[in-house]
Protein backbone atom coordinates (compact mmCIF):
# COMPACT_ATOMS: atom_id res chain seq x y z
CA UNK A 1 0.00 0.00 0.00
CA UNK A 2 1.77 3.13 -0.87
CA UNK A 3 0.76 6.93 0.61
CA UNK A 4 1.11 9.96 -1.49
CA UNK A 5 2.47 12.86 0.53
CA UNK A 6 3.72 16.22 -0.58
CA UNK A 7 6.83 17.31 -1.40
CA UNK A 8 6.88 19.13 1.72
CA UNK A 9 5.98 16.73 4.21
CA UNK A 10 8.10 14.47 3.53
CA UNK A 11 11.22 17.16 3.64
CA UNK A 12 10.11 18.33 7.00
CA UNK A 13 10.08 15.16 8.06
CA UNK A 14 13.42 13.64 6.89
CA UNK A 15 14.87 16.95 8.30
CA UNK A 16 13.37 16.56 11.85
CA UNK A 17 14.73 12.98 11.69
CA UNK A 18 18.24 13.97 11.21
CA UNK A 19 17.89 16.85 13.85
CA UNK A 20 17.24 13.86 16.26
CA UNK A 21 20.20 11.86 15.67
CA UNK A 22 22.22 15.20 15.10
CA UNK A 23 21.31 15.64 18.44
CA UNK A 24 22.25 12.36 20.12
CA UNK A 25 19.22 9.89 19.76
CA UNK A 26 19.97 6.65 20.34
CA UNK A 27 21.33 4.71 17.19
CA UNK A 28 18.77 1.85 17.92
CA UNK A 29 16.16 4.36 16.90
CA UNK A 30 18.30 4.84 13.38
CA UNK A 31 18.70 0.89 13.56
CA UNK A 32 15.15 0.30 13.68
CA UNK A 33 13.95 1.95 10.52
CA UNK A 34 12.91 -1.23 8.28
CA UNK A 35 15.53 -2.06 5.39
CA UNK A 36 12.59 -2.09 3.12
CA UNK A 37 11.90 1.37 3.71
CA UNK A 38 12.11 3.35 0.55
CA UNK A 39 10.36 6.25 -0.89
CA UNK A 40 10.16 7.94 -4.94
CA UNK A 41 9.35 10.92 -6.34
CA UNK A 42 6.92 10.80 -9.64
CA UNK A 43 7.99 13.56 -12.56
CA UNK A 44 4.90 15.58 -11.41
CA UNK A 45 7.14 16.00 -7.70
CA UNK A 46 4.77 13.64 -5.54
CA UNK A 47 6.58 11.49 -3.22
CA UNK A 48 5.37 7.90 -3.19
CA UNK A 49 6.70 6.47 0.56
CA UNK A 50 6.19 2.15 1.15
CA UNK A 51 4.06 0.91 3.27
CA UNK A 52 7.03 -0.62 5.09
CA UNK A 53 7.37 2.61 7.36
CA UNK A 54 9.62 2.55 10.19
CA UNK A 55 9.94 -0.72 12.13
CA UNK A 56 9.40 -1.21 15.55
CA UNK A 57 12.20 -0.54 17.71
CA UNK A 58 13.62 -3.76 19.20
CA UNK A 59 12.58 -4.15 22.82
CA UNK A 60 15.56 -4.52 24.73
CA UNK A 61 17.10 -7.40 26.10
CA UNK A 62 16.02 -8.89 29.62
CA UNK A 63 18.81 -8.84 31.69
CA UNK A 64 20.48 -12.44 32.84
CA UNK A 65 19.85 -13.12 36.58
CA UNK A 66 22.98 -12.71 38.73
CA UNK A 67 24.46 -16.38 39.68
CA UNK A 68 24.46 -15.25 43.51
CA UNK A 69 20.43 -14.59 43.19
CA UNK A 70 19.92 -18.85 43.77
CA UNK A 71 22.23 -19.08 46.78
CA UNK A 72 19.73 -19.22 49.25
CA UNK A 73 18.57 -22.38 47.71
CA UNK A 74 21.42 -23.84 46.56
CA UNK A 75 23.05 -23.81 50.30
CA UNK A 76 19.42 -25.57 51.37
CA UNK A 77 19.13 -28.02 49.34
CA UNK A 78 22.74 -28.87 48.77
CA UNK A 79 22.62 -29.07 52.80
CA UNK A 80 19.49 -31.48 52.69
CA UNK A 81 21.28 -33.52 49.90
CA UNK A 82 24.77 -34.16 51.92
CA UNK A 83 26.13 -31.66 48.91
CA UNK A 84 28.87 -29.14 48.61
CA UNK A 85 27.29 -25.97 47.08
CA UNK A 86 30.29 -25.57 45.86
CA UNK A 87 29.93 -28.40 43.49
CA UNK A 88 26.15 -27.64 43.34
CA UNK A 89 27.25 -24.26 41.92
CA UNK A 90 29.51 -25.95 39.32
CA UNK A 91 27.25 -28.40 37.92
CA UNK A 92 24.25 -25.33 37.14
CA UNK A 93 27.00 -23.57 35.52
CA UNK A 94 28.27 -25.99 33.02
CA UNK A 95 24.57 -27.56 33.11
CA UNK A 96 22.43 -23.44 31.95
CA UNK A 97 24.93 -20.77 33.14
CA UNK A 98 22.58 -20.33 35.79
CA UNK A 99 19.47 -19.65 33.24
CA UNK A 100 16.65 -20.90 34.64
CA UNK A 101 14.57 -20.55 31.39
CA UNK A 102 17.39 -22.83 29.66
CA UNK A 103 16.14 -25.60 27.05
CA UNK A 104 18.55 -28.18 25.34
CA UNK A 105 18.22 -29.41 22.21
CA UNK A 106 17.19 -32.62 23.77
CA UNK A 107 14.63 -31.17 26.17
CA UNK A 108 16.90 -30.84 29.53
CA UNK A 109 15.18 -28.23 31.62
CA UNK A 110 16.10 -25.39 33.80
CA UNK A 111 18.94 -24.42 35.94
CA UNK A 112 19.74 -28.43 36.65
CA UNK A 113 18.73 -29.42 32.80
CA UNK A 114 16.54 -32.11 34.17
CA UNK A 115 14.93 -34.07 31.32
CA UNK A 116 10.81 -34.15 31.32
CA UNK A 117 10.96 -38.03 32.58
CA UNK A 118 13.96 -37.63 35.60
CA UNK A 119 11.41 -34.18 36.54
CA UNK A 120 8.27 -36.64 36.71
CA UNK A 121 10.61 -39.14 38.49
CA UNK A 122 11.41 -36.77 41.08
CA UNK A 123 7.86 -34.86 41.85
CA UNK A 124 9.30 -31.80 39.92
CA UNK A 125 5.81 -30.23 38.53
CA UNK A 126 7.67 -26.83 37.04
CA UNK A 127 11.08 -27.62 36.06
CA UNK A 128 11.81 -23.62 35.25
CA UNK A 129 11.03 -23.11 39.17
CA UNK A 130 14.54 -22.23 40.78
CA UNK A 131 13.42 -23.70 43.79
CA UNK A 132 11.71 -26.83 42.13
CA UNK A 133 14.38 -27.46 39.54
CA UNK A 134 17.45 -27.54 42.35
CA UNK A 135 15.70 -29.26 44.58
CA UNK A 136 14.99 -32.41 41.88
CA UNK A 137 18.66 -31.65 40.78
CA UNK A 138 20.00 -32.21 43.79
CA UNK A 139 18.31 -35.01 44.43
CA UNK A 140 19.35 -36.43 41.22
CA UNK A 141 23.22 -35.84 41.88
CA UNK A 142 22.88 -37.23 45.34
CA UNK A 143 21.26 -40.76 43.89
CA UNK A 144 24.23 -40.71 40.95
CA UNK A 145 26.84 -40.15 43.77
CA UNK A 146 25.05 -43.18 45.68
CA UNK A 147 25.21 -45.08 43.07
CA UNK A 148 29.01 -44.77 41.80
CA UNK A 149 29.70 -45.29 45.89
CA UNK A 150 30.70 -41.24 46.29
CA UNK A 151 32.88 -41.30 42.98
CA UNK A 152 32.65 -37.44 42.04
CA UNK A 153 34.13 -38.24 38.43
CA UNK A 154 31.58 -40.91 37.98
CA UNK A 155 28.40 -39.39 39.48
CA UNK A 156 28.98 -36.19 37.24
CA UNK A 157 29.58 -38.28 33.86
CA UNK A 158 26.47 -40.43 34.81
CA UNK A 159 24.53 -36.63 35.47
CA UNK A 160 25.80 -35.72 32.06
CA UNK A 161 25.80 -39.35 30.03
CA UNK A 162 23.41 -41.52 32.36
CA UNK A 163 23.82 -43.78 34.74
CA UNK A 164 23.76 -46.88 32.27
CA UNK A 165 26.88 -45.33 29.72
CA UNK A 166 28.74 -45.20 33.15
CA UNK A 167 28.16 -48.66 34.20
CA UNK A 168 28.54 -49.61 30.39
CA UNK A 169 32.09 -48.28 30.31
CA UNK A 170 32.93 -48.86 34.13
CA UNK A 171 34.67 -45.26 33.78
CA UNK A 172 33.69 -41.90 32.27
CA UNK A 173 32.21 -43.06 28.74
CA UNK A 174 34.97 -41.42 25.94
CA UNK A 175 32.46 -38.76 24.66
CA UNK A 176 34.48 -35.54 24.02
CA UNK A 177 31.23 -33.78 25.81
CA UNK A 178 31.25 -35.69 28.84
CA UNK A 179 34.59 -35.57 29.53
CA UNK A 180 34.53 -32.23 28.71
CA UNK A 181 31.57 -31.50 30.94
CA UNK A 182 33.54 -33.39 33.86
CA UNK A 183 36.94 -31.38 33.47
CA UNK A 184 34.83 -28.62 33.73
CA UNK A 185 33.29 -28.58 36.91
CA UNK A 186 36.35 -30.31 38.68
CA UNK A 187 37.82 -26.76 37.89
CA UNK A 188 35.51 -24.89 39.50
CA UNK A 189 36.42 -26.69 42.63
CA UNK A 190 39.95 -25.95 43.26
CA UNK A 191 41.37 -27.08 46.44
CA UNK A 192 40.50 -27.97 50.09
CA UNK A 193 42.81 -28.21 52.13
CA UNK A 194 42.91 -28.68 56.12
CA UNK A 195 44.69 -26.61 58.66
CA UNK A 196 44.39 -27.94 62.56
CA UNK A 197 44.88 -25.17 65.27
CA UNK A 198 45.35 -26.55 69.04
CA UNK A 199 42.21 -29.17 68.16
CA UNK A 200 40.33 -27.01 66.31
CA UNK A 201 39.79 -27.97 62.51
CA UNK A 202 39.13 -25.70 60.17
CA UNK A 203 38.56 -26.60 55.78
CA UNK A 204 39.79 -24.26 53.44
CA UNK A 205 37.84 -24.50 50.64
CA UNK A 206 38.92 -22.68 47.08
CA UNK A 207 36.70 -22.03 44.77
CA UNK A 208 36.78 -21.08 40.88
CA UNK A 209 33.65 -18.37 39.71
CA UNK A 210 32.61 -18.48 36.24
CA UNK A 211 34.32 -14.87 35.89
CA UNK A 212 37.45 -17.18 36.70
CA UNK A 213 37.92 -15.24 40.14
CA UNK A 214 39.17 -17.55 42.98
CA UNK A 215 36.82 -17.44 46.24
CA UNK A 216 39.17 -18.56 49.36
CA UNK A 217 36.41 -19.93 51.82
CA UNK A 218 36.93 -21.24 55.26
CA UNK A 219 34.65 -23.74 57.55
CA UNK A 220 34.28 -25.39 60.34
CA UNK A 221 32.46 -28.04 59.08
CA UNK A 222 33.47 -30.97 57.19
CA UNK A 223 33.04 -30.12 53.38
CA UNK A 224 30.98 -33.42 52.19
CA UNK A 225 32.88 -36.12 50.69
CA UNK A 226 31.74 -35.55 47.29
CA UNK A 227 33.28 -32.03 47.13
CA UNK A 228 37.02 -33.04 47.51
CA UNK A 229 38.96 -32.28 44.31
CA UNK A 230 41.31 -34.80 45.38
CA UNK A 231 39.10 -37.66 44.47
CA UNK A 232 38.78 -35.98 41.21
CA UNK A 233 42.47 -35.92 40.20
CA UNK A 234 43.79 -38.68 41.78
CA UNK A 235 42.19 -41.21 38.76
Amino acid sequence: MLMRLSPRFVLRALTAAVVMLAAGAPAAWAQSISPRFSYSRTEAGTVSISGAGVASAPRAAARPMRASAFDDIIDQQARANGLSPALVRAVIEAESAFDPRAVSRTGAMGLMQLMPGTARDLGVADAFDPAENIRGGTAYLRAMLDRFDGDVRLALAAYNAGPGAVERYDNVPPYRETRAYVAKISNRIKDVSVITRGGLTIYRVTEVTPSGREVVKYTDKKPAAPHAVVSLRSR
